[in-house]
């Protein structure tokens, strides 16, 4: 190291210079152009570089100390370089040289530090001698010489650091710096470059102590935000530090997040125990609740009996209904709609709808669904629930038996939907189709009773005890109905009863090949991102045990897909059951590897695997290759976690689209839906519009379906405006109408107070069980003709996992609603900016409830009350403000 700092100190100072006549005119023209002061400042600085040189240690203390001051002085605008520094270039090489010959003295170690700042304009390139010299000079206070020097040091830590690593090297002295460095960015205000130089040194611990009350938030928000953007398992570490310090000061409700985040229940645990306000704690359960796991309280996290239970009703979402229709009243919605009120026919033009009126079975399915989706969770309809006043089965009964043999199902399902979380009324209407002779009615009626329940949990299990009886019925249409039932109702609940008698139907040799993959799916959906083993193995043996021609059958591909949704997630974690995939028979074994990539990665960003799966697509196989259709999907699961990647993708998948087989190109339209879900991007609109007129009809109704999957509870205009005209356009294509109809109802879901977007939380959370909902739906589109337009369109059915009202609902401490004004507007990312920046733009101000679109965010109007969740969202408790005074 010593020979270097010798050649390097030296070399500038024994270079030849050039011709000394031309150096001597330049310099005194550059002297005419300075001013008087500039011109007496740089003579100053030359006689001080002479006086440094001196050989009597009082002169040479004098001159530092001068030199110092003036650099000191003048480094405190940064729009320049500042004189002291560009007169003092020339003289850089001089003083190394001088330096070198120096004995160790604190007079030496005064000109390195004065060094190490000229080295900040003066260095060549990789040199890092402001380092260098910093470490060779007095242990100051660097701060005082002007946050672009600490800064530039740094930047020279960062490149230090990795040759050291690299050379095994030791780095004590780099970590001192860094000390000095992180907790001078603290002081000032940049918390994202303290955050910088400790992931670039690999100890963001460091982190914990230097934080402090005025600074937390900020540096969380840079962690949080920054973690989306590492690779495993750096983004897992980042947040663990912003937990923790979330936690150090007691901002619990962020902490839970994180928590959730990280899908770390250990942590949720924590954030329990450590908190004892008990309004916090309703705050925490209403977030869980809302990201559908299923957790039970205990003694430890909250003491009282009573209190628990009141928590846990929230959790269970037991008063989501109530919540829901109170939404439904202010807005004004209750009445409800017919299908005809959507398709709004009369604003077309003759031919369609004359077409209309005719009542052929696959319309009046299709009207089922519209009906469903539409009122979904209002409790009310125009078709399923019969008047009060007219006689008992009024109109109900009629409109079930519109429906043909497996159109029944779905049409007893669909009373499920309508009455959607409120379990006590929607078992009491269902039940009177229990007693019917018809198969598929009871089908329909048990799928009903899981749909009713789902994402509301209950003590006595309604669902678990209806269903179970069924499961092993003779007729599989029937078994099929509460085995999707149980799934969609015990999504993520890791329910051992559930999971010991599904698993036995999963190894019987004679169950039908349907009843098998709907087994294998709800099991998929009950232990959703759990890595269970016991399940992962009995799918496993059931895929192992299919003949050869049960492998080419669309059915058989929701096993893959559902061994996937064991690992939702869960990245590194599937490798062992992947491993094991390859294993598979030919026909299934691609297939099997991109779904399980895909399911293991979603949601996480990961470039790499992006790449990977774009690279499977990018192959012009045989016909007959189903295996780049979850590859598709696969890219719109990994990348839509953060905005940048999801951008992307939609330009990569408009490449597929463009050199694309027919394969890809009749999924690139679900993948894209799937990116956009409830959220209608215009571009994307566009694509999707012209794809609902391609020539290769699945690619159109994949389109279709995507079109309403992006407008999904929006009541977006446009889309619904397309829509109308495709109605009238496919008037005689009687499977493209009836995708036509369905993406209606879902652009009028829940008539505009629903969303299907599985991220919530200011896109910070995604919610597992939402998720599997939509990809196992979308799964089921990649062969439409098979399934959904086939006898297993109640497939439709799953995307009630993902259903959740898009509204902000503010509650007093007694959970009743309070209404209190609200602005809300375009959410603006102020991650790193200086100051309080204002966190909505072009925002409008309304009183709660409120609805939220996508990429909408809200905050309080009023400061008479404080909200105590940190993200305004779902049902937030507000205290009142004890500092508030009104203003007389």
């Amino acid at each position: 190291m010593s020979d270097q700092k010798n050649d390097a100190g030296t070399s500038p100072a024994n270079a030849p210079a050039k011709d000394p006549k031309k150096k001597e005119d330049q310099k005194k023209k550059d002297d005419e152009d300075l001013s008087e002061e500039d011109l007496a400042l740089k003579q100053q600085l030359e006689l001080y570089v002479e006086r440094v040189q001196d050989s009597d240690p009082g002169l040479q203390k004098v001159a530092l100390e001068s030199m110092r001051h003036e650099i000191r002085t003048s480094t405190s605008s940064m729009t320049s370089v500042p004189k002291p520094l560009k007169f003092l270039r020339p003289h850089y090489g001089t003083l190394k040289a001088f330096y070198e010959t120096m004995p160790e003295s604190d007079l030496k170690k005064y000109l390195a530090d004065i060094l190490s700042v000229l080295a900040l304009t003066m260095s060549a390139e990789g040199e890092r001698e402001s380092l260098k010299y910093r470490l060779l000079g007095s242990e100051g206070d660097i701060g005082s010489w002007g946050h672009e020097y600490v800064r530039n040091l740094a930047g020279e830590i960062a490149q230090e650091y990795g040759k050291r690593q690299s050379e095994e090297a030791a780095i004590e002295d780099l970590m001192e710096l860094v000390q000095q460095i992180v907790s001078f960015h603290m002081k000032h205000n940049a918390e994202p470059e303290a955050v910088d130089l400790l992931m670039e040194v690999e100890d963001l611990d460091l982190l914990i102590e230097h934080v402090d009350k005025t600074n937390f938030k900020r540096t969380c928000l840079y962690l949080t935000s920054a973690a989306r953007y590492l690779p495993g398992p750096d983004d897992m570490l980042v947040l663990d530090i912003a937990y923790t310090i979330y936690l150090k000061f007691e901002e619990f409700a962020s902490a839970l997040q994180i928590a959730l985040s990280l899908d770390n229940m250990q942590h949720v645990r924590q954030v329990f125990r450590s908190c004892d306000n008990q309004l916090k704690k309703m705050q925490f359960c209403y977030i869980l609740a809302r990201h559908g796991i299923t957790f039970e309280l205990d003694d430890d996290m909250v003491a009282d009996d009573d209190e628990r239970e009141t928590l846990q009703d929230i959790i269970n979402n037991t008063k989501l209904s109530e919540s829901y229709l109170t939404l439904a009243r202010d807005i004004e919605v209750m009445e409800p709609k017919s299908p005809e009120d959507i398709y709004k026919a009369h604003l077309l033009d003759g031919r369609a709808s004359a077409g209309a009126s005719v009542d052929s079975a696959r319309q009046n399915l299709a009207a089922t669904f519209v009906n469903a989706f539409v009122n979904a969770g209002f409790g009310q309809d125009k078709l399923m629930t019969a008047p009060a006043d007219s006689s008992i089965g009024g109109s109900s009964g009629n409109w079930l038996f519109k429906n043909k043999e497996h159109g029944k199902t779905s049409a007893a399902a669909s009373l499920g939907m309508i009455l959607l979380w409120d379990v006590d009324s929607g078992l009491a209407q269902i039940d009177k189709y229990f007693h019917s002779n018809d198969n598929h009615v009871i089908a329909g009626a048990l799928l009903g009773v899981g749909i009713v329940n789902c994402g509301v949990k209950n003590d006595c299990d309604p669902a678990l005890a209806l269903l179970s009886d069924y499961i092993s019925k003779e007729d599989s249409s029937v078994r099929i109905g509460a085995i999707m039932g149980l799934g969609i109702a015990y999504a993520g609940a890791q329910n051992e009863q559930i999971r010991s008698s599904l698993t036995l139907i999963l190894n019987d040799a004679k169950a039908p090949l349907d009843v098998i993959a709907f087994t294998a799916i709800s099991l998929g959906l009950i232990y959703v991102g759990s890595c269970n083993e016991e399940v992962a193995q009995a799918i496993i043996f059931a895929l192992m045990d299919r003949s050869e021609s049960e492998l080419g059958e669309p059915l058989t591909r929701l096993l893959p897909l559902a061994l996937g949704l064991l690992y939702l997630g869960k990245q590194e974690r599937v490798e062992a059951t992947a491993e094991v995939s390859k294993t598979f028979n030919e026909k299934i074994r691609k297939y099997c590897d991109m779904t399980l990539l895909s399911c293991a990665y979603a949601g996480t960003g990961n470039v790499l695997k992006v790449q990977n799966l774009l690279g499977h697509c990018a192959q012009h196989l045989e016909k007959g290759e189903t295996h780049q259709g979850p590859a598709v999907l696969g890219i719109a699961m990994v990348a839509m976690a953060e905005e940048l990647g999801l951008d992307m993708s939609i330009r990569s998948l408009e490449h597929l689209l463009q050199y694309g087989e027919q394969n890809i190109r009749r999924a690139v339209p679900l993948a894209l839906g799937l990116l956009c879900i409830s959220n209608p991007k215009v571009n994307v609109m566009d694509t999707l519009s012209r794809l609902s007129h391609d020539s290769d009809s699945e690619v159109a109704m994949a389109a279709v379906i995507s079109l309403g999957l992006i407008g999904a509870g929006t009541n977006n205009a446009r889309i619904a405006g397309m829509l109308r005209n495709l109605s009238s356009y496919y008037y005689k294509d009687a499977s493209l109408l009836f995708c036509v109809r369905i993406a209606q109802g879902l652009v009028h879901l829940g008539k505009g107070l629903l969303t299907l977007n599985p991220y919530h939380s200011d896109r910070f959370l995604l919610s597992p069980t939402a998720l599997a909902g939509l990809v196992t739906m979308l799964h089921a589109c990649l062969d439409m003709k098979a399934m959904v337009l086939g006898k297993y369109h109640y497939v439709l059915y799953f995307i009630v996992l993902a259903m959740q009202p898009r509204m902000l609902m503010t509650v007093d401490e007694n959970l009743k609603p309070l209404s209190v004004p609200v602005r809300v507007g375009q959410a603006v990312d102020v991650v790193g900016q200086a100051g309080r920046p204002k966190t909505i733009t072009g925002f409008q101000t309304h009183s709660t409830p409120v609805l939220l679109a996508a990429g909408d965010r809200a905050e309080l109007a009023t400061e008479k009350y404080i909200p105590l969740s940190p993200i305004l969202e779902g049902h937030v408790i507000l205290k009142e403000n004890p500092d508030y005074r009104e203003d007389s």
